[in-house]
């Protein structure tokens, strides 16, 4: 009786850790198969053909085509350049340099993964309508209620994610190299908190 109460203790304890490092490795993703650069995280085998089978997982629970990562990359940020995780209580600024690409977008998210509903009906801002300064840069200010330039709206509570989409990216093999992607990545900051 002993030997089959701690052969179902081992079974369980399998099943649960089996479950759960998948869950991790399909929801954050690892070292083998995301690539983080401050803030940002890309999934550098999406859209191959022999993408590893967590990579195929993630793809599939998020619904996304995939794309090659030659024609598309996507980059998920869920927290600001101190690693605090973004909330819709704070107020956000992303700045930076249009990425090197034939089209690239940057959207908010809610917690869930939807779009934020507004009466302003803006979700994103891409390479043809952000205001841009002098220098070429770009400053996004993320926030409940409006401000002058270019503003995304936030929700009314939770958390947040913002997704940078960028296709026909020209100098996709530097994505991977932290040092030069951390140059074209936008920088997101915290403001203020409420």
């Amino acid at each position: 009786m002993r030997t089959l109460l701690n052969l179902l203790l081992i079974f369980g304890l399998a099943l649960v850790l089996g479950l759960g490092s998948a869950w991790y490795m399909i929801e954050e993703g690892s070292a083998l198969t995301t690539r983080y650069v401050g803030p940002w995280s890309v999934w550098r085998e999406a859209g191959k053909p022999d993408a590893d089978p967590y990579t195929k997982a993630y793809m599939a629970r998020a619904g996304r085509l995939p794309i090659t990562a030659t024609s598309a990359l996507y980059f998920f940020a869920s927290s600001d350049e101190t690693g605090k995780q973004l909330s819709s209580d704070c107020e956000y600024v992303v700045e930076g340099r249009p990425l090197n690409a034939a089209w690239w977008s940057l959207a908010a998210y809610d917690g869930t993964g939807r779009l934020i509903p507004n009466k302003a009906g803006r979700h994103s801002f891409n390479r043809t309508d952000v205001a841009r300064r002098a220098d070429g840069s770009f400053r996004i200010v993320l926030a409940r209620s409006a401000r002058p330039g270019n503003w995304l709206p936030s929700a009314q509570q939770g958390s947040l994610k913002l997704v940078l989409r960028a296709y026909g990216l020209r100098d996709a093999d530097n994505v991977f190299d932290k040092a030069a992607a951390e140059r074209g990545l936008p920088t997101i900051r915290e403001v203020v908190c409420r």
